[in-house]
Parts: structure tokens; C-alpha cells; sequence
């Protein structure tokens, strides 16, 4: 795209926002996403009627909202903050009134309510208003009586799949961190991963964490440039946001509506607290230690004492009145000081005594630490009954140790450096028939893994190129970030009878950077096997180091892309049982590092006919101009217009039983840290040499095989190699010219209803994504094939231009497709039924054209060689079940149970390039659990807890004392299968003792107060 049309796209899209808000004039905060909406019908004697208006009232902030009547009896407030209500009912013989209820998170409530003459027996139906979806309203005072025909709240989520997961949640079920997202995968097709270093993953389906984006009062948390889908979330085991700051959230797997964006798998919206009308706040310790902990499989197995460990966290929280029923705040602050133990494990099926002494001090559990800080704040101002202001402020700092454990030794250390800081400010004006709700945004974010130590890097490998052992620096340099502002308008009109129509417009202005300074520290790889007889750690087979190019750059890009979108969405009431959600919205992005970007010279020459003719034989399944790029001949990313379609059809007039259904399109985006690489591969060099040591499984030809010397372990070794050759061995990046955004088509059919107090719910959703990112390897052979004769295995490695490394394509094309069939069960606490339950059991058929997570497709020519196989990511069978009661004595009990069948595991078929393939089988270590015995991974956490009052000090004052134990039956799940086939006892098998970031039994003590 030429820059001229590129600021006129972006004039008119600041005009378009700037428009919405000036044709309204004024505007409630809290975004549409984590606003809840409630709708109904008022009669009088069955016939609609009776009144003028109704107002809706929070009861613990004074914040009022007024909806008009309409002539059929319905009204609709489109967009209400999350919390405790009741409502006021102008009627000619005055106000009427209904007790209290709760309106959750992103929830659509219905309301039906008829008046009665005084004296009626309306109020022999009142609810407790204790629960979510599930309340009743009635009269609260003698005259005033309202009968709710529908006898409770009903929750219409139209054709969504999800679940909402409540304050009370939050707080009561045993968690390892206080992460608030820990209980995601209470919703259908959703998992929650703990990796090893301790870092939380949302997965959606057969998707990857990239495609998820986390929504906080409304406002995306999406990382643009790095893979774990909300900024933050990259290599860190810290929490997004501080727990204590949230009041709720709403998990949607599938069919989400037209006003999510840059999402195709999970959506999360939550909404964060704000002070009441009464000064609320508290403070807490959570602690565990080694002393707390059983030992993980490693420490069992070679006798030694528990590995240091520490995991402290504590916090502190404020909220209360600026001016009563007008003005309110809500600080908090959480901190976290962990030491979590690390295993280093020999790769290859060794153990540390196989290796030569010198190395086994390298293996065993070690320490690691992790500090946080997290910080948020929040003011909202109600000057009148149509205006709300609201500004909130979320700063977090990270430092900490990552980069080693499994096969990486504890040299191999990178220094954890993360910021991220987000402002929101909100302006809500409100009408009798319309809602406008303005906010514009701030956010920056940066993560900054540094090597601590600058030095060479070692890598042990067996002859097939396993890693054994990682020492010295670890590799890599890396500074990358976003910051930027936006704006966005949201739109609601209620003046049509049973429709709640919305549209919006938003538009980002973000700059997006990466410094990636790749193989800063030099890495040398030795094939420990060769010679035979020993352990060869003298002579290295290859080298790679990164040098920056003189006069070009040093690895850094910057980016200052621009963003719009647009959605309209009609909620409309079609009839009393049938519910139609209607949507569509359209995205635009311009990259210009992308667009703008003009391939080196050097790189056009390296693949032209005159250098490297295989390109141009006609067997090359490719042509290289479509990677070739002059600044003018790439267009920005544009989601086509996507259809949000859902359904609800109430089958008794009571919900009682419902079906429901939906279909619609998402779009994602391409991350930044991927198509970056073809500009900054140009500005600091990956260089890599090949050693001709006779090493029969390392062989190598070209201008980048030269003899070993031992000078090439030194800088000035190095130096005279990075001038050796035309160029310097360096690696070709290539991005197509037309590369698109990825997208997912979600379909959802099922029932769900009531059977007393359980709400019970069955459904059935198809996924299929589209144009994943990937990389090719665009090598060819001399008669532009890329596998020789006869062979179906086999890339082209040793068949780069002269002088340069590989030819490296980005480029769309990776799909996944999931078929799940689930079941869910919720039965929300209240003071009278005192006990809760959220299960889940889903099945999952999913499959995937490349290895679940692998960017990098290089063993084929390109994604269409690639079999549909299982997706190695998703497992068949997945239960999670939480559940918590009153008991007696003032206790609570509280669990949460996660079943797991086994994944799949990649592995290779065939013994030569002629019938080798890529297969996936389920791993072979299934177990029983109550259900059968299907279950690879189980886990069991429990928790106690014990309130005192402290009224003497403060009314509703407490302190509360909890235990939680987690992994109460101590399973070892391991994380590592072996994927060699010649080896019967061995494969598919659990490979060793590695059980990721899943704890040992361990009992995690907490105290708070709480007023």
C-alpha cells in the first residue's frame, strides 16, 4: 500500500470515531464486551401495560439507569455494569419495586414481571437474589407486590459456548498462583497449560495460545508481537493482571459476537471492581516451601534432598466512596517471590553418569527465582443518572531467571526483564433509547530475555541431532514490545421493539518493535558419538553466531501500525421463545515494516538465475518473485467481512429447555515476531559454518564447509569467518507478498435447560482454522526438486546460494479442525442450597496438517505434503470439575479435579528416505480414576478455609485462615514420551522423569483480612 492511502484509511477512521462521539455528545464506562444487559416484559393481569418506565439501581455504588416502556410491555437496558440490582417500576399508582438480583459478567438477562392489584400473592414467590442466572425478583414491601412470570432471571447466551466463572470461584477453589485465568478450562473445548517454567497458556480446540485474547473491562490485552496471546503471558509464570482486581469473567470457547476482535479461538472477558458506597478492602499471605512439598520424581529417584523452593505472595486492597452514590475508588497491589525448582535431564534416554564426569555436576533440580509486582487502580464518577466516567491504571514489573532446566543447564541462564503498563479512561452517556460508550486506551508493554552471561554456548548432540546437554550462554538477545494509543465508539439503540442493536468502531495507533539478535553468543554443536569410542566434546561439526550487518543495522525494527475495526450486532427478540443474534464485522490492519519493506539486493542477487539456478529448472514448486518484495507490491492484512450468526428457541416458555446454536467467522492476525525475521535476518546475520571433520552424519559441501580450527572458538576467529565468503553464510528470510490473516469458522448446536437446581447443557461444535503462519524451506536441488530421486524424505539442507545459509519462506497455510461433544453441569452457591458444582466433560476429534505449535514446516516442499493427523496439542478426553460447600463448624470445602487422556506424540515411520513419514499415535500410559481408565494426568487440589468475624472492629470485618493442597494423591504427571519406534520398550512410553510445571503434592497455607 502506498503511505498516502494509508493515512487517508487512517483519517477516516479517526473521523469515523471522532463522528460517533461528537453526533452523540456524551457517553457508561465499561466496554460492551463486559457489560451485562437485561431485557423482559412488564404486564398488568397478563396484558401488556401498567407501566411508564422502569429504573434499574446498583445497590452498592447508588448508579441509576432509566429504560422507557415500550407499547407491547418490553423494555431493555442494552448495557449495565456487572452487580447487585433491584429495580423501580413508575407505575400510574406510583413506584413499584422488586428485591435484589445479580447481573453477571457479559450476561444477556431476561426479566418478565407482572403487576397484580395490591393485596395479590405475588410475594410468595420471592427469590433469595443470591445467584447468577438463576434469581428470581419479587415485591419487597406490603401493596408493592411484582409477580416474575418466568419465576426467575433467565441467562440467554444465544448460541455461545462458555462458562462464567464467579467471584466466588475466584476466591474459594484451591489454585497454585493467583492467576484468575486457572479456572478457563471450566469452559467446554478450553484448556489451561502450565508449562515448565511455570508460565499459564489458554488453548482453544486444536488452536495454539497465539489465537487466544483476554478482554478487561472491554479492552483487548492481545500481544501483537509475541505467541501467548495477551501481552505478558511470553515466557513468564507471572499473572496478567492481580487477581483481587477482578470481579468475574466470561470464557467463550465458540461463536462469540461481532464485537470480539483478533481472536479465533478462546475470548475471556472480565470485568475489574470498583468501590462501593461503604469502604471495603483487605490484605493477604499465601506461603509454601519445600518443607510443604512432596519431592518431584528427579529428587526420589537419585536420593537428594529437596531443591530449595519458596513461593510467597501478598497483597493489599482498598475501595470505598468519594462522594456517596457519585464518586468511588478501588486500589490494589499484589506481589510475588517465588524460588521454584528446575530439573536438568540428559537427552537421548541417557542418565548423568552415562556423560563424562566433569558434566554431571550440570543435572539434577535446581532454583530458579521469579519476583512481581502488580499494580491497579480505578475512579469512577456518576455526576448524573445518564453520565459515568470511569479511569483505571494497571502497571506490572517482572524480573526473574529462565531459559534452563530439561536438557539446558543452569548456565544456559536468561535474566527475565518484563514491564507492562495500560490506561483506560471511559466516558458513557445514556438515553431513554440508546447507549454510546466512548473509551480511548494507553499501552506498552516490553519483555527483554538477556543472557546472563556472554560467553560460548555448548550443545552435546547424538548423531540424529538430540540434544544431550546445552552449557555456556545461552543464545539469544531479545528486546520486543508494543506501545501505542486507540479509540473506539460503541453504539446501542433501544428504540425498536425487541431488538437491542449495537455497532462500533475502533481505531489503534501501535508501534510494534523487536531487537532479536539471534546466536549472540556463538553456539557450537558436537556429535558426541563421533569419533567412536568416547564422548567427543573437542571438535564442533557447526558453528552459528550472529554479527550485525555494517551500515544497515543491529537486529532492531520498529513498526507503527495502524488498526481499525468495525461491527454492527442485533440482539433481537423475535418472538417470546426465540432469540436471533445477528452479526457481522470487518478488520484492518497496515504493517509497514511489511509492506514497505524492499528485499536487499545482495538477497535478490543470492536466488537469481545467474547464482542459483535451481530455482528456475521448473520442479521448484515455487517462484521466488512472490517473495520478493519492492516496497509497492504487498497490500495491508484485511479480514473480509465476518458473520457472527446465533440462536436460542425456548421450548417450554419457561427455559426450562432451550436450544441454541450458532455460526461465525474470526479473524486473528499474523504476530509480528514472525514476519519481522525477513527484515532484521538482514540487519544482524545468523552465520553458520560447517566443520569437515569426516563425521560421516554431519557431512557438508559449499562455500561454508571449511576445515576446524581451534581459533574459530575465539571473537577474532570469528571475525576472519563472518568476512570468509560473499555471504557469510547467513540464512535468507523471505515473506510472501500476499500474505493473509488467519481465521477460524466456529459452528455450536445443543440444548441446555434446568432439572431443579442443576443446569444441565449438551452441545456439539465443529472449528476449523485456516491460513496459520509457517515457514518453508525454499532450498531446491540442482534439478529444482526438493527430495532426490525416488525419495519422499530428505530436505535439501546442503543445497543453499552459494556463500548464504538457507532459503527461509513465511507463508500461510497451516489448518486445524476439532469436532467436540460435551457436557455441562452448574449449579450455582446460594445462602440456602450452600454448595456449588461446575463439570465439564468434553470430547475432542482434532486434527492439524502440521505438529500442533511447530511454525516451521521444512521437511516437506510445502503445507500440502503434510498429512492430516491427530493434533498432538489436543487429547480425546478431558474432564475438570470444581465444587465447593458450606460445612459445618464455619468451614468451606472446596476442589477442583482435572482428568486428562493421553496426547498424541509425533513421531517418524520408515527406515530410509523412501518410506519415512511423520505419524502421531496416543501416548501409552493410561490409569484409572473413578471414570474408567483413560486418564494420563490427574490432579486433585483441595481447600479449607475458616472465617472469623471481626465486628467489633468493623462491621462485616473478618479474618480468614486457608490451606489448600495441591495434587492431594501426589501423581507424577510426566510431560515426555519416547518417539523412537525402534525401540519397543521405549516408545510411547513415559521418557523420563520431567513432570513440566506440574507440582508435587503441596500444601499452601493463607491468611487474610478481609472488611
Amino acid at each position: 500500500m502506498k503511505p498516502a492511502k494509508g493515512r487517508m484509511v487512517q483519517l477516516a477512521a479517526a473521523l469515523m470515531v471522532g463522528t460517533a462521539v461528537s453526533a452523540i455528545a456524551v457517553a457508561p464506562a465499561h466496554a460492551q464486551q463486559a457489560q451485562a444487559s437485561l431485557r423482559g416484559t412488564v404486564t398488568d393481569g397478563g396484558q401488556p401495560g401498567g407501566a411508564s418506565q422502569i429504573t434499574a439501581i446498583e445497590v452498592n455504588t447508588g448508579y441509576r439507569r432509566t429504560s422507557p416502556v415500550m407499547a407491547d410491555g418490553t423494555y431493555i437496558f442494552a448495557s449495565l455494569p456487572p452487580g447487585t440490582y433491584r429495580l423501580e417500576v413508575q407505575t400510574p399508582n406510583g413506584v413499584r419495586n422488586t428485591d435484589q438480583f445479580k447481573l453477571a459478567v457479559a450476561q444477556n438477562a431476561q426479566l418478565d414481571f407482572d403487576l397484580q392489584p395490591t393485596g395479590s400473592t405475588a410475594a410468595s414467590g420471592a427469590a433469595t437474589g443470591e445467584t447468577t442466572g438463576g434469581e428470581q425478583a419479587a415485591a419487597t414491601g406490603s401493596g408493592n407486590e411484582i409477580i416474575v412470570t418466568g419465576s426467575r432471571i433467565q441467562n440467554l447466551e444465544g448460541g455461545e459456548v462458555g462458562a462464567t466463572i464467579s467471584t466466588r470461584l475466584i476466591q474459594t477453589l484451591p489454585q497454585n498462583s493467583r492467576n484468575f485465568l486457572s479456572f478457563a478450562d471450566l469452559a467446554p473445548g478450553v484448556q489451561v497449560n502450565t508449562g515448565s517454567n511455570g508460565n499459564v497458556s489458554i488453548q482453544g480446540g486444536a488452536q495454539d495460545s497465539r489465537t487466544v485474547n483476554v478482554f478487561i473491562d472491554g479492552v483487548g490485552q492481545k500481544d501483537y508481537v509475541l505467541k501467548n496471546g495477551i501481552t505478558g503471558q511470553d515466557s513468564s509464570q507471572g499473572n496478567p493482571f492481580p487477581q483481587s482486581a477482578i470481579g468475574e469473567y466470561r470464557v467463550i470457547s465458540s461463536n462469540y459476537k461481532a464485537e470480539f476482535d483478533q481472536v479465533s479461538s478462546v475470548a475471556i472477558t472480565a470485568v475489574t471492581k470498583s468501590g462501593t458506597n461503604k469502604f471495603h478492602g483487605g490484605a493477604f499471605v499465601d506461603f509454601t516451601n519445600q518443607d510443604l512439598r512432596a519431592k518431584t520424581p528427579l529428587e526420589k529417584a537419585n536420593g537428594d534432598d529437596k531443591t530449595k523452593t519458596r513461593d510467597f505472595q501478598f497483597g493489599a486492597s482498598l475501595g470505598g466512596p468519594i462522594i456517596k452514590d457519585v464518586m468511588h475508588f478501588f486500589v490494589t497491589y499484589e506481589g510475588k517471590r517465588q524460588q521454584i525448582p528446575t530439573d536438568v535431564i540428559p537427552g537421548f534416554g541417557l542418565s548423568p553418569s552415562d556423560l563424562p564426569t566433569q558434566y554431571q555436576d550440570n543435572f539434577g533440580s535446581f532454583s530458579r527465582t521469579f519476583n512481581e509486582d502488580l499494580y491497579f487502580g480505578k475512579i469512577d464518577f456518576s455526576p448524573t443518572d445518564r453520565d459515568l466516567f470511569e479511569i483505571s491504571a494497571k502497571v506490572r514489573r517482572e524480573v526473574g531467571e529462565d531459559g534452563f532446566g530439561g536438557t539446558n543447564a543452569r548456565s544456559r541462564l536468561t535474566d527475565i526483564n518484563n514491564n507492562e503498563t495500560r490506561l483506560l479512561f471511559h466516558y458513557q452517556r445514556t438515553n431513554d433509547n440508546w447507549t454510546n460508550d466512548f473509551k480511548a486506551t494507553y499501552e506498552y508493554s516490553a519483555w527483554k530475555p538477556t543472557p546472563h552471561v556472554f560467553e560460548n554456548g555448548y550443545v552435546f548432540q547424538s548423531a540424529d541431532n538430540q540434544t544431550i546437554l546445552a552449557v555456556g550462554g545461552s543464545g539469544n538477545y531479545q528486546d520486543k514490545g508494543q506501545k501505542g494509543w486507540g479509540v473506539q465508539d460503541d453504539f446501542t439503540y433501544t428504540g425498536l421493539a425487541r431488538h437491542a442493536i449495537k455497532m462500533g468502531v475502533k481505531a489503534k495507533w501501535v508501534t510494534l518493535n523487536a531487537l532479536q539478535q539471534n546466536n549472540l553468543n556463538a553456539q557450537y554443536y558436537y556429535d558426541t558419538q563421533y569419533p567412536a569410542g568416547g564422548f567427543n566434546d573437542s571438535v564442533p561439526y557447526r558453528v552459528t553466531f550472529g554479527v550485525p550487518v555494517q551500515g544497515v543495522g543491529n537486529g532492531a525494527i520498529k513498526s507503527k501500525n495502524f488498526q481499525l475495526g468495525m461491527y454492527i450486532q442485533d440482539d433481537w427478540q423475535m418472538t417470546d421463545r426465540l432469540t436471533l443474534n445477528l452479526g457481522v464485522r470487518w478488520d484492518y490492519e497496515e504493517t509497514p515494516s511489511y509492506l514497505n519493506f524492499v528485499t536487499p539486493q545482495d538477497a535478490v542477487d543470492a536466488v537469481s538465475q545467474a547464482n542459483y539456478p535451481n530455482l528456475y529448472q521448473g520442479n521448484a514448486t515455487y517462484n521466488i518473485n512472490d517473495y520478493i518484495s519492492n516496497g509497492h507490491n504487498r497490500h495491508p492484512f484485511k479480514g473480509a467481512f465476518q458473520p457472527r450468526l446465533g440462536f436460542s428457541y425456548d421450548f417450554g416458555g419457561k427455559y426450562d429447555l432451550t436450544a441454541f446454536g450458532g455460526y461465525g467467522r474470526s479473524f486473528d492476525r499474523n504476530q509480528f515476531d514472525f514476519i519481522q525475521l525477513e527484515a532484521t535476518a538482514g540487519s544482524f546475520r545468523t552465520l553458520t559454518f560447517n566443520f569437515d571433520t569426516g563425521d560421516p552424519n554431519h557431512s557438508c559441501t559449499g562455500a561454508n564447509c571449511i576445515p576446524w580450527d581451534p581459533a574459530y572458538l575465539t571473537q577474532a576467529g570469528r571475525d576472519q569467518l563472518a568476512t570468509s565468503t560473499t555471504g557469510g553464510g547467513r540464512e535468507l528470510r523471505f515473506n510472501n507478498n500476499d500474505l493473509k490473516m488467519p481465521y477460524s469458522d466456529q459452528f455450536s448446536i445443543g440444548l441446555r435447560g434446568r432439572v431443579g437446581l442443576i443446569r444441565p447443557e449438551i452441545g456439539f461444535t465443529h472449528i476449523a482454522s485456516h491460513d496459520g503462519f509457517a515457514f518453508l524451506l525454499g532450498n531446491r536441488r540442482t534439478n529444482g526438486a526438493f527430495f532426490a530421486p525416488g525419495e519422499i524424505w530428505g530436505p535439501p539442507w546442503g543445497f543453499a546460494p552459494s556463500g548464504y545459509g538457507s532459503i527461509i519462506l513465511g507463508t500461510n497455510g497451516v489448518e486445524t479442525r476439532s469436532d467436540s461433544a460435551y457436557l455441562k453441569l452448574t449449579k450455582d452457591y446460594t445462602r440456602s442450597s450452600p454448595w456449588s458444582l461446575n463439570f465439564t466433560y468434553t470430547y475432542t476429534d482434532a486434527t492439524e496438517n502440521r505438529q500442533f505449535g511447530q511454525v516451521y514446516a521444512l521437511d516437506y516442499p510445502n503445507l500440502d505434503y503434510y498429512s492430516w493427523l491427530p493434533s498432538a496439542g489436543v487429547v480425546k478426553h478431558r474432564i475438570v470439575a470444581a465444587a465447593s460447600a458450606d460445612i459445618p463448624w464455619g468451614f468451606t470445602l472446596s476442589t477442583k479435579i482435572q482428568l486428562r487422556s493421553p496426547p498424541y506424540i509425533s513421531y517418524v515411520t520408515g527406515t530410509d528416505n523412501t518410506n519415512r513419514h511423520f505419524n502421531t499415535v496416543e501416548a501409552d500410559n493410561k490409569r484409572s480414576f473413578i471414570l474408567g481408565d483413560l486418564w494420563a494426568y490427574r490432579q486433585v487440589d483441595l481447600a479449607v478455609s475458616k472465617s472469623i468475624p471481626l465486628g467489633f472492629l468493623y462491621n462485616g470485618a473478618a479474618i480468614q485462615f486457608r490451606a489448600d493442597v495441591l495434587n492431594v494423591f501426589n501423581t507424577a504427571n510426566y510431560t515426555s514420551y519416547g518417539t523412537n519406534t525402534n525401540n519397543a520398550d521405549t516408545f510411547r512410553q513415559i521418557s523420563n522423569l520431567s513432570i513440566g510445571g506440574n507440582p508435587p503434592r503441596t500444601f499452601k497455607l493463607s491468611a487474610s483480612l478481609k472488611f
